[in-house]
């Protein structure tokens, strides 16, 4: 056991946030803490890592245990450059390369076996640290993170705040502590950037413990959960997606034992109650209830079900044709990109490329917050954009929340606002917080709110789901899935671009438009498959003449599709009913073969729907 927290207690004042948390690092696991923003994990964090007290319970590290946590990583001199701040995680390599060294000098005059012996060991030991590539490890995952060879050289005063970030977390993966501490080691990198780092956490050596909102990260790399709700722990062996279905199995199972517990404890009651007075059951009587004071009793576990409840909308539909790009050259004082795209109604369309091609700059010029530096644009009749910017977590003002809502529309009552508040979980009191002192996971909500109540009928979203926590981004996706108008974003969540993009734009310093849905989109430039869209103006299709000996066909045909389609649905229902199995809920491998059959009856009934729908249509 490298790490081991027991019974944890933390309050911040009035505020109960750890209530008897557990959690344990044992060998080189990979566990990733799960919870809703503000429940505690960043708190647990830094109690794991000694920079936090807490008020109760016991924390026990194994000796020489080095404990590594980004937090802790500050630049005591910002004079030097980054090469000579991240040569200092390989001190203990370079030490020893300078004993090499000096014994390398001193078998020149003395190569007794003595000398010689001392040397093997100084090389074994040099090599065991890999000191022959710490520099080429050094640049690898220096460049990885988005930097070149001549920032080795600038000076670390000479970097932003969040690149600064990203070189302490450079420094960080090379001083290979024997536990790694990463809270959201995704923010501020590109997709490049964060499937590279997703590979080296998976292959890391030795212990991580990581918070992450990037639901395929952890997919990918994490081997156990441990989620934090209602100040307590609950451990889950598996990957994020598991832990899904094994806690909703778990909330199930441990509510019947509850409940059979119960009726046990008011059967015990009753007959304890109907004997304690009489002389000759007294005895049976006290009897069961000792058995009663010693029963371990089963907590009935709940879970946090609060949930956004957005619903965008559209105002009126507007154009088919919504937006026309032509030859559109975006950036600052040089063009980093040039475009040329349509965008139909209804299209949702992702905009990807490596940070700094100009992504959030073609989103800001489609806005008018920056200005072309050739080429046009124009939006098509009665188009209506709302505009979500990265900037929206900022948000400042010293008014309260009920109020900046309700500037939006001053023709609704109170409670009409309230309402719309709550369904962003702002409730209660919550809504007289000060805009200022909200957290950045509550600034983006309020965004979402005023964005929702606009009713436009094209979203520009630039990170749209940045600083929400899991189940808030999922519930933005379903209420975005929903939304009747058309929708261009930029996300580095590839969890939200697979489940929102139906069309992708890949930029480069030259634009080229994919008419994919973002797994097809990665799965054939893996391929070398990729093959550009051609803009077309569709034409109305005339509907088709069918012969009487043609219909008489169709109508056949759509009599064993609803056969087909009634037997598919009951095969799916039979396949939802084996999950409450045990055979199949205890068993892991199991479970997945069968998610993947009912994912393959689900293409089934779609594709039988599909046919069934044309048929109807041609009959009409």
């Amino acid at each position: 056991m490298k790490l081991q927290l027991s019974n944890i207690q933390k309050s911040f004042g009035a505020k109960t946030v750890l209530a008897g948390a557990n959690f344990q690092v044992r060998d080189n696991e990979k566990i990733a803490l799960v919870g809703r923003n503000g429940c505690g994990k960043t708190t647990l964090m830094k109690i794991i890592c000694g920079q936090e007290n807490y008020d109760s319970g016991t924390r026990m590290v194994l000796n020489g245990t080095n404990i590594g946590y980004l937090a802790q990583i500050t630049f005591v001199d910002e004079e030097k450059t980054v090469y000579e701040e991240l040569l200092t995680a390989f001190d203990k390599v370079r030490e020893l390369e300078k004993q090499l060294n000096e014994q390398a000098e001193v078998l020149k005059t003395d190569s007794s076996e003595k000398q010689l012996a001392k040397y093997d060991a100084l090389q074994t030991r040099f090599e065991a640290l890999n000191g022959y590539q710490y520099e080429v490890e050094l640049k690898n995952v220096f460049f990885h993170f988005q930097f070149d060879e001549n920032d080795l050289n600038k000076k670390l005063c000479e970097f932003s705040s969040g690149q600064k970030t990203r070189i302490a977390l450079v420094k960080l993966l090379l001083t290979k502590p024997d536990i790694l501490l990463l809270d959201e080691p995704t923010n501020h990198l590109d997709i490049a950037a964060i499937e590279w780092l997703e590979n080296y956490v998976k292959h890391y050596p030795f212990a991580v413990v990581l918070v992450s909102h990037d639901r395929m990260f952890l997919d990918h790399v994490v081997d156990e959960i441990v989620e934090i709700e209602f100040g307590k722990t609950q451990r889950y062996v598996g990957d994020y997606s598991h832990y899904l279905k094994a806690k909703e199995e778990y909330l199930k199972k441990n509510h019947e034992a509850y409940v059979r517990q119960q009726q046990e404890i008011h059967r015990l009651e009753d007959l304890i109650e109907k004997f304690r007075y009489k002389k000759n059951k007294a005895a049976f009587a006290k009897s069961k209830q000792k058995y009663l004071d010693r029963m371990d009793k089963i907590e009935d576990s709940s879970s946090d079900t609060s949930q956004i409840k957005a619903v965008f909308t559209c105002a009126r539909k507007g154009g088919k044709q919504v937006l026309d790009v032509e030859d559109l050259s975006v950036g600052y004082d040089k063009v980093l990109s040039k475009v040329s795209f349509q965008l139909l109604q209804g299209q949702r369309m992702a905009i990807v490329g490596p940070n700094g091609i100009g992504k959030s700059t073609l989103i800001k010029t489609l806005v008018k917050e920056l200005p072309a530096i050739s080429g046009s644009f124009k939006f098509g009749h009665q188009i209506d954009v709302g505009y979500f910017n990265q900037e929206s977590a900022q948000m400042k003002s010293n008014k309260n929340v009920l109020d900046e809502l309700w500037d939006m529309d001053p023709d609704a009552t109170q409670t009409q606002i309230r309402n719309t508040l709550a369904s962003f979980l702002f409730t209660q009191d919550e809504v007289f917080k000060e805009v200022n002192d909200l957290s950045g996971g509550e600034r983006v909500r309020l965004a979402l709110a005023k964005l929702m109540l606009e009713h436009d009928n094209v979203l520009l979203l630039d990170e749209p789901t940045n600083h929400l926590d899991i189940p808030a981004k999922e519930a933005l996706e379903s209420a975005l899935e929903k939304y009747d108008g058309t929708i261009l974003f930029v996300s580095h969540d590839r969890m939200f671009l697979k489940k929102m993009a139906t069309r992708v734009l890949e930029m480069d310093s030259v634009g080229k438009i994919y008419d994919l849905n973002y797994e097809e989109y990665l799965d054939k430039k893996a391929n070398n498959e990729l093959v550009e869209s051609v803009a077309k103006v569709e034409k109305e299709v005339k509907p088709q003449t069918v012969s009487f000996t043609d219909l008489k066909a169709i109508k056949n045909r759509v009599a064993k599709l609803e056969v087909l389609l009634d037997e598919a649905e009951q095969d799916l229902e039979a396949m939802r009913e084996l999950r409450y199995e045990p055979e199949y809920y205890q068993d892991y491998r199991k479970m997945e073969e069968l998610d993947a059959k009912i994912d393959d009856k689900h293409n089934e009934i779609a594709a039988l729907m599909k046919e069934w729908e044309e048929k109807m249509a041609m009959m009409e």
